[in-house]
């Protein structure tokens, strides 16, 4: 794993009361780190197959609105 500074926000709670819990944020930081490895490998293939980087672009946006809070109150 590098040593880079993480590009990620501070964690915030509902409250915006900050998330200071080390583990939690070492949790969601390697959490986002996969997940901006897989959008970013999905647009390469896309754009080696010649996918549009636009559509590769706007399908992701609509998965990340797609996703479900399964714990909303």
């Amino acid at each position: 794993m590098s040593n880079r500074k993480s590009i990620w926000p501070k964690w915030l709670r509902d409250d915006n009361g900050v998330v200071s819990c080390t583990e939690k944020v070492k949790v969601m930081t390697e959490n986002f780190d996969e997940i901006k490895q897989i959008a970013q490998d999905a647009l390469e293939d896309g754009l080696l197959m010649e996918v549009s980087e636009s559509q590769i672009r706007e399908t992701l946006h609509q998965l990340v609105d797609s996703l479900i809070n399964p714990y909303k109150r």
